[in-house]
Protein backbone atom coordinates (compact mmCIF):
# COMPACT_ATOMS: atom_id res chain seq x y z
CA UNK A 1 0.00 0.00 0.00
CA UNK A 2 2.97 2.47 0.95
CA UNK A 3 4.53 2.04 -2.41
CA UNK A 4 1.05 2.92 -4.26
CA UNK A 5 0.61 6.04 -2.15
CA UNK A 6 4.29 6.76 -3.31
CA UNK A 7 3.89 5.89 -6.99
CA UNK A 8 0.56 7.92 -7.26
CA UNK A 9 1.89 10.69 -5.83
CA UNK A 10 4.85 11.06 -8.16
CA UNK A 11 2.51 11.03 -10.99
CA UNK A 12 0.25 13.26 -9.24
CA UNK A 13 4.23 15.85 -9.48
CA UNK A 14 3.45 15.43 -13.22
CA UNK A 15 0.23 16.36 -14.19
CA UNK A 16 0.47 17.15 -17.25
CA UNK A 17 0.55 20.66 -18.59
CA UNK A 18 0.80 22.50 -21.66
CA UNK A 19 4.48 21.98 -22.28
CA UNK A 20 4.69 18.19 -21.33
CA UNK A 21 1.41 17.21 -23.69
CA UNK A 22 3.18 18.54 -26.04
CA UNK A 23 6.17 16.58 -25.93
CA UNK A 24 8.78 19.14 -24.19
CA UNK A 25 9.71 19.59 -20.65
CA UNK A 26 12.22 21.81 -18.96
CA UNK A 27 12.70 21.06 -15.22
CA UNK A 28 14.49 24.33 -14.75
CA UNK A 29 11.39 25.81 -15.81
CA UNK A 30 9.92 24.81 -12.26
CA UNK A 31 12.00 27.41 -11.02
CA UNK A 32 11.24 30.44 -12.39
CA UNK A 33 9.24 32.67 -9.96
CA UNK A 34 6.57 35.06 -11.54
CA UNK A 35 4.86 37.41 -9.39
CA UNK A 36 1.41 36.33 -8.55
CA UNK A 37 0.85 40.02 -6.72
CA UNK A 38 3.64 42.62 -7.86
CA UNK A 39 4.82 44.80 -4.72
CA UNK A 40 7.39 47.50 -5.69
CA UNK A 41 8.56 49.98 -2.81
CA UNK A 42 11.24 52.13 -4.69
CA UNK A 43 13.82 49.91 -6.04
CA UNK A 44 13.10 46.96 -3.73
CA UNK A 45 10.89 44.36 -5.51
CA UNK A 46 8.92 42.79 -2.79
CA UNK A 47 6.40 40.74 -5.00
CA UNK A 48 4.61 37.63 -3.55
CA UNK A 49 5.68 34.58 -5.50
CA UNK A 50 5.91 30.78 -5.63
CA UNK A 51 9.18 31.29 -2.89
CA UNK A 52 7.17 33.61 -0.57
CA UNK A 53 4.11 31.52 -0.62
CA UNK A 54 6.06 28.55 0.37
CA UNK A 55 7.94 30.74 3.12
CA UNK A 56 4.65 31.63 4.88
CA UNK A 57 3.35 28.16 4.79
CA UNK A 58 6.88 26.76 6.05
CA UNK A 59 6.48 29.64 8.82
CA UNK A 60 3.24 28.44 9.94
CA UNK A 61 3.33 24.36 9.56
CA UNK A 62 6.77 24.94 11.76
CA UNK A 63 4.84 27.33 14.52
CA UNK A 64 1.91 24.66 14.63
CA UNK A 65 4.54 21.57 14.44
CA UNK A 66 6.97 23.59 17.66
CA UNK A 67 3.28 23.90 19.83
CA UNK A 68 2.90 20.31 18.97
CA UNK A 69 6.08 18.82 19.93
CA UNK A 70 7.17 20.95 22.83
CA UNK A 71 4.16 22.09 24.33
CA UNK A 72 2.88 19.35 26.40
CA UNK A 73 2.66 18.46 30.39
CA UNK A 74 5.39 15.78 30.89
CA UNK A 75 4.14 12.60 32.06
CA UNK A 76 5.92 9.79 33.79
CA UNK A 77 5.02 7.40 30.68
CA UNK A 78 5.90 9.61 27.68
CA UNK A 79 3.21 8.67 25.10
CA UNK A 80 4.32 9.21 21.03
CA UNK A 81 3.53 12.94 21.11
CA UNK A 82 6.55 13.41 24.74
CA UNK A 83 8.62 11.17 23.24
CA UNK A 84 9.42 12.94 19.89
CA UNK A 85 9.60 15.95 20.99
CA UNK A 86 12.27 15.10 24.05
CA UNK A 87 13.95 12.97 20.74
CA UNK A 88 13.59 16.20 18.46
CA UNK A 89 14.77 18.47 22.12
CA UNK A 90 17.96 16.14 22.57
CA UNK A 91 18.99 16.33 19.38
CA UNK A 92 18.97 20.38 19.08
CA UNK A 93 20.63 20.85 22.35
CA UNK A 94 22.92 17.72 23.02
CA UNK A 95 24.27 17.10 19.61
CA UNK A 96 24.16 20.43 17.91
CA UNK A 97 23.60 23.51 20.54
CA UNK A 98 25.92 21.88 23.05
CA UNK A 99 28.66 21.23 20.54
CA UNK A 100 29.10 24.86 18.87
CA UNK A 101 27.93 27.20 21.57
CA UNK A 102 29.29 27.85 24.70
CA UNK A 103 27.29 27.82 27.92
CA UNK A 104 27.19 31.19 28.59
CA UNK A 105 25.33 31.02 24.64
CA UNK A 106 23.05 28.67 25.57
CA UNK A 107 20.22 30.29 27.23
CA UNK A 108 19.73 32.82 24.01
CA UNK A 109 21.17 30.93 21.11
CA UNK A 110 19.64 27.58 21.81
CA UNK A 111 15.58 28.74 20.73
CA UNK A 112 17.78 30.38 17.96
CA UNK A 113 19.29 26.92 16.42
CA UNK A 114 16.09 25.08 17.57
CA UNK A 115 14.24 27.09 15.44
CA UNK A 116 16.60 27.04 12.73
CA UNK A 117 16.41 23.55 12.84
CA UNK A 118 12.82 23.45 12.54
CA UNK A 119 12.00 25.58 10.00
CA UNK A 120 14.43 24.45 7.31
CA UNK A 121 13.66 20.87 7.88
CA UNK A 122 9.96 22.07 7.40
CA UNK A 123 10.54 24.15 4.27
CA UNK A 124 12.96 21.14 2.69
CA UNK A 125 9.87 18.54 3.47
CA UNK A 126 7.28 21.01 2.18
CA UNK A 127 9.48 20.89 -0.63
CA UNK A 128 8.66 17.00 -1.49
CA UNK A 129 4.95 17.24 -1.00
CA UNK A 130 2.92 17.27 -3.75
CA UNK A 131 1.09 20.78 -3.18
CA UNK A 132 -1.41 22.87 -5.96
CA UNK A 133 1.02 25.85 -5.83
CA UNK A 134 2.33 26.25 -9.50
CA UNK A 135 0.88 29.39 -10.69
CA UNK A 136 -0.43 26.77 -13.28
CA UNK A 137 -4.06 24.92 -14.50
CA UNK A 138 -4.60 22.53 -17.23
CA UNK A 139 -8.31 22.53 -18.31
CA UNK A 140 -8.73 24.68 -15.25
CA UNK A 141 -7.36 22.46 -12.75
CA UNK A 142 -4.54 23.91 -10.86
CA UNK A 143 -1.48 21.81 -11.54
CA UNK A 144 0.38 20.00 -8.52
CA UNK A 145 3.49 19.67 -8.31
CA UNK A 146 6.89 20.36 -5.55
CA UNK A 147 8.88 23.16 -5.07
CA UNK A 148 11.58 23.58 -2.40
CA UNK A 149 11.74 27.64 -1.49
CA UNK A 150 15.27 26.14 -0.19
CA UNK A 151 16.14 25.62 -4.09
CA UNK A 152 15.83 29.31 -4.34
CA UNK A 153 19.46 30.99 -3.60
CA UNK A 154 17.85 34.22 -2.31
CA UNK A 155 16.03 32.15 0.73
CA UNK A 156 19.20 30.22 1.41
CA UNK A 157 21.39 33.61 1.29
CA UNK A 158 18.94 35.21 3.73
CA UNK A 159 18.87 32.35 6.26
CA UNK A 160 22.58 32.68 6.06
CA UNK A 161 22.70 36.01 6.53
CA UNK A 162 20.76 35.65 9.82
CA UNK A 163 23.43 33.37 11.18
CA UNK A 164 26.19 36.17 9.74
CA UNK A 165 24.85 38.63 11.68
CA UNK A 166 24.29 36.71 14.72
CA UNK A 167 27.57 35.81 14.95
CA UNK A 168 29.71 39.15 14.75
CA UNK A 169 27.02 40.99 16.72
CA UNK A 170 27.74 38.34 19.31
CA UNK A 171 31.08 38.43 19.11
CA UNK A 172 31.56 42.26 19.60
CA UNK A 173 28.97 42.03 22.26
CA UNK A 174 31.20 39.78 24.35
CA UNK A 175 34.13 40.76 23.32
CA UNK A 176 34.16 44.28 22.10
CA UNK A 177 34.93 45.42 18.77
CA UNK A 178 39.01 45.51 19.10
CA UNK A 179 39.53 42.22 20.95
CA UNK A 180 36.93 40.27 18.18
CA UNK A 181 38.58 41.51 15.25
CA UNK A 182 42.19 41.00 16.69
CA UNK A 183 41.02 37.41 17.21
CA UNK A 184 41.07 37.03 13.73
CA UNK A 185 44.58 37.78 13.33
CA UNK A 186 46.58 34.99 13.38
CA UNK A 187 50.14 34.74 15.68
CA UNK A 188 52.44 35.35 12.65
CA UNK A 189 55.36 37.03 11.54
CA UNK A 190 54.16 40.78 10.85
CA UNK A 191 55.61 40.65 7.37
CA UNK A 192 52.89 37.74 6.32
CA UNK A 193 49.80 39.91 7.37
CA UNK A 194 49.44 41.65 4.43
CA UNK A 195 48.71 38.08 2.93
CA UNK A 196 46.63 36.82 6.14
CA UNK A 197 44.03 39.55 7.04
CA UNK A 198 42.70 39.79 3.65
CA UNK A 199 42.74 35.82 3.54
CA UNK A 200 40.65 35.74 7.05
CA UNK A 201 38.25 38.40 5.90
CA UNK A 202 37.74 36.44 3.48
CA UNK A 203 37.12 33.21 5.55
CA UNK A 204 34.43 35.33 7.27
CA UNK A 205 32.60 35.74 4.35
CA UNK A 206 33.16 32.37 3.10
CA UNK A 207 30.85 31.49 6.22
CA UNK A 208 28.31 33.36 4.56
CA UNK A 209 28.74 31.38 0.80
CA UNK A 210 29.00 28.17 2.40
CA UNK A 211 25.92 27.75 4.22
CA UNK A 212 23.70 29.30 1.92
CA UNK A 213 25.62 27.61 -1.28
CA UNK A 214 25.10 23.70 0.48
CA UNK A 215 21.57 24.27 0.99
CA UNK A 216 20.53 25.88 -2.06
CA UNK A 217 22.78 23.36 -4.47
CA UNK A 218 21.35 20.28 -2.82
CA UNK A 219 18.10 20.85 -2.70
CA UNK A 220 17.76 22.18 -6.20
CA UNK A 221 19.92 18.89 -7.47
CA UNK A 222 17.50 16.62 -5.66
CA UNK A 223 14.37 18.54 -7.05
CA UNK A 224 15.53 18.98 -10.71
CA UNK A 225 16.58 14.79 -10.89
CA UNK A 226 12.99 14.05 -9.44
CA UNK A 227 11.25 16.08 -12.31
CA UNK A 228 13.89 14.69 -15.18
CA UNK A 229 12.61 11.77 -14.03
CA UNK A 230 9.01 12.39 -14.16
CA UNK A 231 9.00 14.37 -17.30
CA UNK A 232 10.84 11.92 -19.39
CA UNK A 233 7.48 9.65 -19.34
CA UNK A 234 6.00 12.51 -21.02
CA UNK A 235 8.56 13.03 -22.90
CA UNK A 236 8.78 9.69 -24.47
CA UNK A 237 4.71 9.35 -24.55
CA UNK A 238 5.67 5.70 -24.38
CA UNK A 239 4.14 3.82 -21.40
CA UNK A 240 6.84 1.67 -20.62
CA UNK A 241 9.29 4.26 -19.73
CA UNK A 242 6.83 4.50 -16.52
CA UNK A 243 7.77 0.99 -15.98
CA UNK A 244 11.77 1.71 -15.70
CA UNK A 245 11.53 5.80 -13.90
CA UNK A 246 9.24 5.40 -11.80
CA UNK A 247 10.57 3.12 -9.51
CA UNK A 248 14.00 5.24 -10.04
CA UNK A 249 12.01 8.16 -9.30
CA UNK A 250 10.44 6.65 -6.15
CA UNK A 251 13.96 5.47 -4.83
CA UNK A 252 15.68 8.99 -5.19
CA UNK A 253 12.39 10.34 -3.72
CA UNK A 254 12.49 8.44 -0.41
CA UNK A 255 16.39 9.23 -0.67
CA UNK A 256 15.61 12.96 -0.42
CA UNK A 257 12.85 13.06 1.65
CA UNK A 258 14.57 10.56 4.60
CA UNK A 259 17.69 11.62 4.30
CA UNK A 260 18.84 14.87 2.35
CA UNK A 261 15.99 16.33 3.81
CA UNK A 262 16.92 16.11 7.36
CA UNK A 263 21.10 16.23 7.31
CA UNK A 264 20.75 19.46 4.96
CA UNK A 265 18.85 21.35 8.22
CA UNK A 266 21.06 19.42 10.64
CA UNK A 267 24.40 20.80 8.95
CA UNK A 268 23.08 24.56 8.82
CA UNK A 269 22.08 24.66 12.32
CA UNK A 270 25.25 22.97 13.64
CA UNK A 271 27.47 25.32 11.68
CA UNK A 272 25.06 28.09 13.02
CA UNK A 273 25.83 27.02 16.32
CA UNK A 274 29.75 26.91 15.77
CA UNK A 275 29.75 30.24 14.30
CA UNK A 276 28.35 32.09 16.90
CA UNK A 277 29.61 30.22 19.86
CA UNK A 278 33.27 30.62 18.03
CA UNK A 279 32.46 34.48 17.85
CA UNK A 280 31.35 34.20 21.35
CA UNK A 281 34.85 32.44 22.66
CA UNK A 282 37.21 33.22 19.54
CA UNK A 283 40.40 32.13 21.69
CA UNK A 284 38.61 28.41 21.47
Amino acid sequence: MKRLVVALSLLMLALPSPAMAKGEFHPEDEFTLHPWISIHIGPLDMSINKAVVYLFLGAAVTIVLSFFLFRFRLKGEPGKRQTVGEWVYDIAQVQIAEQGLPSKGMRLWFPYVLTILLFIWTINILGFVPLPLTGETWHGIPVWGIYAATSTLSVTLALALLTFVFTHVEGIRYNGAWRYFKSWIPDVPKGLLVLIVPLEILGQFMRLISLSVRLYANMLAGHILILTFIGLIFVAEQAFTAVVLVPFASVFYLFEVLIVVSIQAFIFAALSAIYIGSAIEPQH
